[in-house]
């Protein structure tokens, strides 16, 4: 649709986010029909949108060939299609969530409420309540881990079952996933502590999370940054991912709920154990590590 709409010189990317969106649609709903009115156009747009509708009626003056137009209208029932079919997957993946047993009862433990709430679907996020399904059946909110969404947890639930037991220890699930060092060891020297490559759509949803948990004000955040101006950022996604792939296996097996101590917290305990370990330098040294405030007391 954007293809057929760049080539009447609709601008209309220019000026909303997404033209799928609430917005976008009912433009190219009203052009479709035959409206060509660039400010009729406008006024159709949400009362949330950002642009003016001045500034979306000059991005709507363009050229409405027909064979343009004809194009806009067969993409724009494809479309229509594309979303029956989608909403009847979505359907299918309802009913079957609902065949799992139960594993928390939602009456006497409610699902916590979401660190995100929203009035409706982002992105590819089913219809339904997925959020609800995946906590019934799993008994543990994985949504509460920054970086993991509904999708995001899905794709890993999907992936590695219902059943922990199937991992005896925590090792053994990382190393699954590919997440942990592989050291390779020849005369007793390691030659190569590289990942192991494994083609695993679990890892790769928590490499993703990890990405996601980066741009977070969370203890997780600040720990992607930190490895991340450190040892640059493929190997800080996959320390991200692999401490996302532990704490993950922790809720699994344990049935806890995940607290995030927060940004701060975390880079407090860094720089607590940045002094220790300067303090046990400086004693097997000889010398003593004073702070610079007493330093200044005591000269």
């Amino acid at each position: 649709m954007q293809k057929a709409l760049t080539q009447m010189n609709v601008q209309l990317h220019k000026v909303v986010s997404d033209i799928t969106g609430i917005t976008g649609m009912a433009i190219i709903r009203a052009i479709a029909p035959g409206e060509r009115d660039p400010q009729i156009l406008a006024a159709k747009k949400h009362y949330r949108a950002k642009r003016s509708q001045a500034e979306i009626a000059a991005a709507l003056n363009g050229d409405y060939r027909s064979e343009h137009v004809f194009v806009l209208q067969q993409e724009l029932q494809l479309y229509d299609v594309y979303q029956t079919q989608i909403a009847a997957c979505d359907r299918q993946i309802q009913e079957c969530l609902a065949q799992f047993s139960d594993k928390v009862n939602l009456h006497e433990s409610p699902l916590p409420q979401s660190k995100h709430p929203r009035n409706k679907p982002q992105g590819n996020e089913p219809a339904f309540d997925l959020r609800t399904h995946l906590y019934r059946i799993s008994g543990v909110d994985f949504t509460a881990i920054d970086g993991l969404g509904v999708l995001t947890v899905q794709t890993i639930i999907s992936e590695v079952g219902l059943d922990p037991s199937r991992f005896p220890t925590i090792k053994h699930f990382t190393s699954w996933l590919g997440l942990c060092p592989c050291n390779r060891i020849t005369g007793g020297k390691v030659k190569s502590s590289q990942t192991r490559l494994v083609v695993n759509p679990a890892a790769n949803a928590f490499r993703m999370a990890a990405q996601t948990a980066g741009k977070s004000h969370s203890a997780l955040g600040a720990f992607y940054r930190r490895l991340r101006s450190r040892l640059g950022t493929p190997k800080a996604i996959t320390a991200t991912a692999h401490k996302l792939a532990r704490i993950f296996y922790l809720l699994w097996t344990t049935g806890g709920n995940y607290q995030d101590l927060g940004m701060d917290y975390y880079e407090q305990r860094y720089q607590e154990r940045v002094i220790n370990n300067l303090q046990k330098k400086a004693l097997a040294l000889g010398f003593e590590l004073i702070p610079q405030t007493e330093a200044n007391t005591v000269s």
